[in-house]
């Protein structure tokens, strides 16, 4: 079963002009929305500005998130760890560095306790990968990592900004069946890869995909406005076979608007992937 999920907080008004970010207020709420935009799944997000009030932390949160699933039928599959985009674990030192691994892993463990089977690990923006060496701490952070995520079930999914062979190559260095390929449209676009070329370097490792629009070297506009290649997109993941999920991390709409914007790029979203289908045949 294909899951369409929604970054957590795009169904509600953004808090504090907050482009994304955990909503404090009305995270409860988005069940219910994402089901009325025929959704299936959120894709939980656990930063630094909700950490307070995410009720991943404690067992009764967890419950109450499991309850609102359940009366929705929105499950929650995956969790984007933007904590760590606010604190790198890049150019950090080595007790910063030693603090956020464990933090990962309590990450992974509350991940473990809700059923959520994979943390997306953004090594993009203030995270992004900038030398050899980098590459090389992020092969021992994900590999010290790899323990704690095999004991909660969980895929660790790295989202960068490397070119696809500099990606492939880190790939290569990260073995365990449990990384895989964060890929994100958007963030392609305007970095001005080739789809081509990545799914080529690395389309096997893929397990869930976000899906966004993105001008050549600039932001986040609504979907087939920018540059995202769309058409090769979903010509080349039914070509590999891909059956994960889908997040839509699109624009965001007016205040007010959110639940209809939403299901709008949701039946875009399956019109992309059924044509894609139809070319294959």
């Amino acid at each position: 079963m294909t899951y369409v999920a929604v970054m957590q907080g795009r169904l509600v008004p953004p808090e504090g002009g907050r482009f994304q970010s955990f909503p404090r207020l009305r995270w409860r709420d988005e069940f219910a929305l994402a089901a009325a935009a025929g959704l299936n799944a959120i894709e939980w997000i656990y930063d630094s500005f909700g950490e307070d009030m995410n009720p991943l932390a404690s067992d009764a949160g967890i419950d109450e998130m499991r309850q609102l699933s359940i009366t929705s039928g929105v499950v929650v599959r995956s969790l984007c760890a933007d904590y760590f985009m606010d604190r790198p674990f890049l150019r950090a030192s080595v007790a910063e560095r030693t603090g956020l691994t464990r933090k990962m892993e309590w990450l992974l463990s509350r991940c473990g306790l809700i059923g959520i089977t994979r943390v997306v690990v953004p090594f993009v923006d203030h995270s992004r990968i900038e030398s050899e060496q980098e590459c090389k701490d992020v092969v021992a952070i994900i590999s010290e990592l790899i323990a704690s995520a095999k004991v909660n079930q969980v895929e660790l999914h790295l989202e960068t900004a490397l070119a696809p062979r500099s990606f492939a190559a880190l790939l290569d260095r990260c073995t365990d069946s449990l990384v895989r390929v964060n890929y994100d449209t958007g963030n392609s676009a305007s970095l001005g890869y080739s789809v081509g070329e990545e799914f080529a370097a690395y389309g096997h490792r893929i397990g869930s995909v976000h899906i966004k629009d993105r001008v050549l070297g600039g932001g986040t506009v609504p979907l087939g406005i920018g540059n995202a290649d769309f058409k090769s997109v979903f010509n080349g993941l039914t070509m590999l076979g891909y059956q994960g999920d889908y997040v839509l991390q699109v624009a965001r709409a007016a205040p007010g608007d959110e639940v209809k914007w939403v299901a709008q790029n949701r039946a875009w979203l399956g019109a992309q992937i059924g044509a894609a289908k139809v070319n294959a045949l």
